[in-house]
């Protein structure tokens, strides 16, 4: 209990109290980033867990973060690794899928088609 006279003064805010992870419907899927941007959670967890990089590395490749906003997000991905986890295998089974269904890109069959033009080619290094 605080005697009569005694003063409250206002609780200050501490800088890495304001970040946050947020996720938006209609920004980057829906899914968890930090506030302010549109790095999702899931980008620094593959970055530093699944590509070796530092929270330094990481600013040094993205300085419009902070190293509290890093940390902040890797907390958040061991909370919810399972999920993020998941998320991310969903992800590359999907881009697996279109890959397949799309066929070859333009760029291949030109590939394919100058490959064979080059077989025929009498005056080639082969």
């Amino acid at each position: 209990m605080t005697s009569p006279g005694a003063s409250h003064a206002p609780a200050v805010e501490h800088p890495a109290d304001r970040i946050r992870i947020v996720s938006t419907p209609g920004v980057c899927g829906g899914r968890p980033r930090i506030d302010g941007h549109r790095i999702q959670v899931e980008d620094v967890a593959v970055w530093h867990e699944r590509q070796g990089m530092s929270p330094d590395q990481i600013l040094s490749e993205h300085p419009s973060l902070t190293l509290a906003e890093v940390h902040a997000a890797l907390a958040y991905y061991y909370e919810n690794r399972d999920r993020i986890d998941a998320d991310l295998d969903e992800a590359k089974r999907y881009a697996a899928e279109m890959k397949a269904k799309a066929g070859p890109s333009l760029l291949e069959l030109r590939i394919r088609s100058r490959t064979n033009d080059a077989q025929d080619d009498p005056l080639s290094p082969r």
